[in-house]
This record gives C-alpha cells, structure tokens and sequence, in this order.
C-alpha cells in the first residue's frame, strides 16, 4: 500500500505528539458497517450544503448520504485515550508544490469544506462521537485561496455547532506547519526507533552524518521565573503549543537540564517546596539515581546532569484546577529551551 510523505508526518505526529494509541493511514469505513443516527446525518449533510449555496457547491453531483459515506477516506484517523476519555482526530494532508490547488480558489475551497465536513459525518456514523479535531494540512497555500479557505472553515463550524455537533475543523498551513507540525515531531524524533515511520526515520537518517553536539556544555546559571512576571500565553507566543505538557518535559526540559545545571540549582530541584514554587508541580523536579522515591511518580529513563543521574518528575497538569504549563513554558524560554527546540 503506498504511503505519502504527508500521511507519514501525521501518523508520526498523531503518534508522538497528540499521543494517540490508535493511528490508521488511509482509513476508510466497511461497507458492512452499520450507520449510526443517519437520519441526523441527512441533516447535516443537507445543512452543510445549503449554508454554502450559490458560492459553492460542496457535495456537487453527491446526492445521497450512502453515496457521500462510499467515497469516504480519511488520510490519517487516530484516537487518544486519557483521563478525560476519548479524543478523535482525522487529518487530510496535500501537498502541492505550487501551492494547493484543486483548481480554481472556489473549487479548492469546496473540496477542502468536502473532506472536512465528510470526515465529521463518518466520525458521527461510525464511531458514535460529537466531538473531535478534523484538520486539513498542507505546507503551502497562496495567500487567494486562503482568503476564501479561512472564513469557509469557520462557516462550517457554525453550521456544525448548530447540528449539535462538537468537531472543530481547522487548518495547518505554511508558517503553522513548520510550527504546529514539522518542528514538535523532530523534537521527539529521537526516541522512535520504529522503522514503519518513514518520515521519521528519514529524518534521522538525514542527521546522522550531522556534526555531532555535545550534550552538556558545562554548568549554565540557569534563570527562574518570577510569579510577577508576565508569562507566556498558550497558544501564541510558545514554540512548543501543540505537545502536550508530559510529553514536553519529556524532552524539551530533559534536553535543557542535560546541557548542565549549577551544584546549588541541582540541589534545588531535589526540593518538593522549590520544585513546587518554580514549576507548580507537587514532587521534588528530580530524584538522584538508585535512591528510595515513588516509581508512579517519575520517568523511568534516567537524566544525565552534570556528570550525575538523576530521575525527572512526571506529574505535570494542565487542567483549569491544576495548570503546571505557564511556570514550565516560562522556565524553559527563560533558560533558552527555544534554541534547543531549533537545533532538533
């Protein structure tokens, strides 16, 4: 089955940076699957369709629900599940050199409305779900087509709220692709070694003849950051807002402290009352190597920080009552994690 470099990004960041445990490239629905709810799927496919007319014609020739459902394909289906339950994404990706182009700006913005309120009925008639994030990605789209793209997309948001439905189209195009897609997954590159990730082991395979990087440059004073001071917003002003915040200490904060951490900042962060006042978090920030601490509470791999290994605290939030990211997203740029994050 042939994969596209594009499916192969996206599998790898539905993966790695949503944390989804289920993904599938080129999903499409059975034939002998049974329909949820097709009455209300009638609606919405009849709504979509009139909210559009005249300026575009969405389903064109597609007259019927069954018809609509049988040339049905999602790119790349994944689905994360956590604390909070079940989280659903469908990806279409297309990359056009040129700029994408389905013809004319009307016509690729009405195929693009297509597949984005296609992939929201099969998630309603297959998995049950009012919910999710359907996302049409492509690296690069001029500035005429966006301008009708952009305001379709909202359009079809509207129309699916109204049908009581929670799925959330969005797009990814060219600055945010590098940001919200490409430079997350080769943050986390490094720990996959699973050779069915193409874009992923093409990655790696383009860096390993790199010069090579120390790990540590010696102890750096690192900076703390003040409750006073202003920090940084989500989504806008962070390098890191599509990776969830276990996943970001995970890497990016293991990355900072293995450059070296001065003796009196080390012994800081074995702490639980600092670790609590600079990143939020409830557990000392780290645990020396071979000494007595809760397992559930920390990362199995060990850190390398200035010649010593210790464990990294693995409880980090980010719900409304318990919210670790600001602090964590102000340390990191006060301590120059961006400059890591452009070196992966």
């Amino acid at each position: 089955m042939k994969i596209e470099i594009g499916e192969s990004l996206f599998y790898s960041w539905l993966r790695h940076v949503k944390l989804c445990q289920i993904v599938q490239t080129n999903w499409k629905p059975s034939p002998e699957w049974e329909l949820q709810h097709e009455e209300g799927l009638e609606r919405i496919m009849f709504a979509v369709d009139e909210c559009f007319k005249p300026n575009i014609s969405v389903f064109k020739q597609t007259k019927s629900l069954s018809q609509l459902i049988r040339q049905a394909e999602i790119d790349v289906l994944g689905l994360a599940f956590g604390p909070e339950g079940p989280s659903v994404y469908a990806v279409d990706v297309a990359f056009h050199e040129g700029g994408l182009n389905y013809g004319d700006a009307e016509k690729t913005t009405a195929k693009v409305i297509q597949k984005c309120a296609r992939a929201a009925i099969c998630l309603r008639a297959y998995f049950g779900v009012t919910d999710g994030e359907i996302v049409f990605a492509s690296p690069k789209i001029n500035r005429s087509v966006l301008a009708e793209l952009e305001p379709a997309l909202e359009k079809l948001n509207t129309v699916l709220g109204d049908q009581d439905l929670g799925f959330v189209a969005r797009l990814i195009a060219n600055g945010e692709f590098n940001e919200r897609v490409l430079k997350p997954i080769l943050v986390v590159s490094k720990g996959v070694a699973d050779t069915s990730e193409l874009f992923m082991r093409g990655h790696q395979l383009s860096t390993l003849f790199g010069p090579e990087r120390p790990t540590t440059v010696g102890p750096v004073p690192l900076l703390r950051p003040s409750r006073a001071d202003p920090l940084p917003i989500r989504p806008r002003t962070e390098p890191w807002p599509e990776i969830k915040i276990g996943l970001l200490a995970r890497t990016v904060l293991r990355e900072v402290l293995k450059r070296g951490v001065a003796e009196a900042e080390l012994e800081n962060f074995q702490q639980e009352e600092y670790s609590r006042k600079v990143f939020g978090i409830n557990f000392p920030l780290l645990v020396p190597l071979n000494t007595a601490h809760d397992r559930r509470r920390y990362y199995t791999e060990p850190v390398a920080i200035s010649g010593r290994q210790f464990h990294l605290c693995s409880q980090w939030f980010e719900t409304p009552a318990n919210n670790d990211r600001p602090l964590l997203i102000a340390w990191l740029l006060l301590n120059g994690a961006a400059e890591v994050n452009e070196r992966n």
